[in-house]
């Protein structure tokens, strides 16, 4: 006989879960004593936050293509832990977030820490559930992995009433479990596809979402390069093709770059992979029309539900990506200006000028771009300051970008400690705002005790500088909530046990970042960013110019 806690910890190994985020709680004490058993096999990364433990579990689960798992308590815990749910649905990550629950005989009375998970989670996941008898621990465990992975990949939430963790039943854990085989194109469809695509004049590929395999994005980058098609991917999915190919031109994000812009409202034709069509990557749904785009779109998802969700594609095709890759061959175009002047106008996009400011970040982008290693894993949180690792940091076939598409601040920390847990031999590097950091710092205890210590780079500029930027175009002049006071970052790295410093000069960050490199405890550099140094030929003086032209 088994209690609930051991089935679903036992459920969880055969399926192939290794690493698990959390804030310990009592109501889930069955499954923290299961766990005991498992050191080596399942591990429990102990978090200082719920929101950093969620954060951390959507950052594995996009990192390795397997569900993130974390658990919370239930009421203040579940709450807490919703900003890395909302960020995994809006990533498309697979997630499963296990929260303990009141009995299931206290109902309704508004019990201690009392909430009816799928009412508050249910629009934000792609299932909410209650687990109500111990011998269905299994049963529901698996059918949550399941969720989480497939069609398009998402969180699933899982409440765990006291009394099914307490409960025995001698039925066994799931043993294991095969991925689910993906979606392949039907063979009318995928010859329709080649068809329009052969005619086109100014096609256009985009590719973007999650679970693509490495396999696969080399299939779409010889089907973009031996096509003669030029590449783009979604917003803060960049690293679904390797940025150095002659048909990578850019991504379609936040800040979109003009000739970006210009690639997608004149292609004739658009084939669109694993994309979701959010409002980022249409620029707020503007370069292309809704509900029939006036490009010809030729749409393939892996969940029926966002075929035509959004725009009317003249070819719906529900394939997963790494089935379509596998059946995607390239077809007979010769090169043109417009895909050969796409890629060159995005190599000169990459040559930025220097910036008004203390530290450059034009200069210490280009440094990075040298001295990092092909298998960087790169993480951000939101702000004005990710345009240098999402715009500006071509990421070869090995790189990896953990950024959120949701716009949550205070997601690269946990994310970058994520990937650690994930790859310890591999480097990290967050990219982090004043504020953005201090979102999450205290989780640098939770990288101290895993042993999970990257590289943080915080560009210091003491505001909220995508709200300011926004404050000076429509109330110019009146500076209002923007600007904040920080402790000294270099200091409370040290005390975390990170090697801290402050670099106030340009030509100091070479000798910084060796520093940071050689730290066997993972780094923090605070970079003196000015205030007017707002995004990359863009300062806040301008804006206000512009203003009062």
């Amino acid at each position: 006989m088994k209690n609930g806690g051991e089935l679903l910890v036992q459920t969880l190994v055969n399926l192939g879960a290794t690493k698990s985020f959390g804030v310990p709680g009592e109501s889930y004490l069955p499954v923290l004593d299961a766990m005991y058993d498992t050191q080596g096999k399942f591990d429990f990364v102990l978090c200082r936050n719920e929101g950093g433990a969620s954060f951390m579990a959507s950052a594995y689960g996009k990192l390795t293509r397997t569900p993130g798992i974390c658990f919370v308590t239930r009421g203040p815990g579940a709450t807490n832990a919703s900003i890395g749910v909302h960020t995994a649905m809006q990533d498309s990550s697979p997630m499963i977030l296990f929260v303990g629950q009141i009995g299931t005989e206290m109902r309704e009375r508004e019990a201690f820490q009392e909430v009816d998970y799928r009412a508050v989670f249910g629009t934000m996941v792609k299932w909410a559930t209650e687990i109500e008898d111990t011998e269905r621990v299994p049963e529901m465990v698996a059918r949550a992995w399941k969720v989480a992975t497939s069609g398009r990949p998402g969180p699933v939430v899982v409440a765990l009433p006291e009394n099914t963790l307490n409960g025995s039943s001698g039925i066994d854990p799931i043993l294991e479990m095969r991925a689910l085989a993906e979606p392949s194109p039907d063979a009318a469809s995928l010859a329709d596809a080649r068809a329009l695509l052969e005619r086109a004049e100014r096609p256009l590929m985009m590719l973007g979402g999650s679970m693509i395999s490495d396999h696969s994005q080399r299939l779409f980058e010889r089907f973009a390069e031996q096509s003669h098609i030029p590449a783009i991917t979604a917003f803060r999915f960049q690293d679904c093709f390797n940025n150095h190919s002659p048909a990578f031109c850019g991504e379609a994000g936040v800040g979109m770059p003009p000739h970006v812009q210009r690639l997608i409202r004149e292609a004739d034709v658009i084939l669109a992979v694993n994309v979701r069509f959010g409002e980022m990557t249409t620029n707020a749904y503007t370069l292309m029309d809704v509900p029939v785009p006036k490009q010809k779109l030729i749409h393939v998802h892996g969940a029926e539900s966002e075929l035509g969700k959004i725009y009317v594609p003249t070819i719906g095709i529900q394939a997963g990506p790494n089935a379509f890759a596998a059946a995607l061959e390239p077809i007979e175009r010769r090169p043109s200006e417009w895909s050969q002047g796409a890629r060159k106008t995005y190599e000169a996009f990459l040559d930025v000028k220097a910036q008004p400011s203390p530290v450059d970040m034009a200069s210490v982008i280009k440094h990075l771009r040298t001295v990092l290693p092909d298998d960087v894993i790169l993480t951000n949180g939101a702000g004005n300051f990710t345009v240098w690792s999402n715009k500006f940091f071509p990421l070869g076939p090995e790189a990896r970008l953990l950024a959120p598409q949701s716009g949550a601040m205070g997601y690269g920390v946990p994310a970058a400690i994520a990937a650690k847990v994930a790859h310890p031999d591999r480097r990290v590097v967050c990219f982090a705002g004043d504020g953005d950091f201090q979102m999450n710092c205290q989780e640098l205890a939770t990288a101290k005790q895993a042993g999970a210590q990257p590289i943080i780079l915080i560009l210091n500029n003491g505001i909220y500088g995508t709200i300011r930027a926004h404050q000076e175009t429509h109330f110019p002049g009146r500076v209002s909530g923007t600007t904040m006071e920080s402790p000294d970052f270099a200091m409370l790295a040290q005390s975390y046990g990170f090697h801290g410093e402050r670099v106030s000069r340009t030509e100091d960050f070479a000798a910084a970042f060796e520093r940071a490199l050689a730290s066997p405890t993972g780094a923090v550099l605070d970079l003196e960013i000015a205030a007017e140094a707002i995004t990359p030929n863009k300062t806040l003086t301008e804006i206000r110019d512009e203003n009062q032209a």
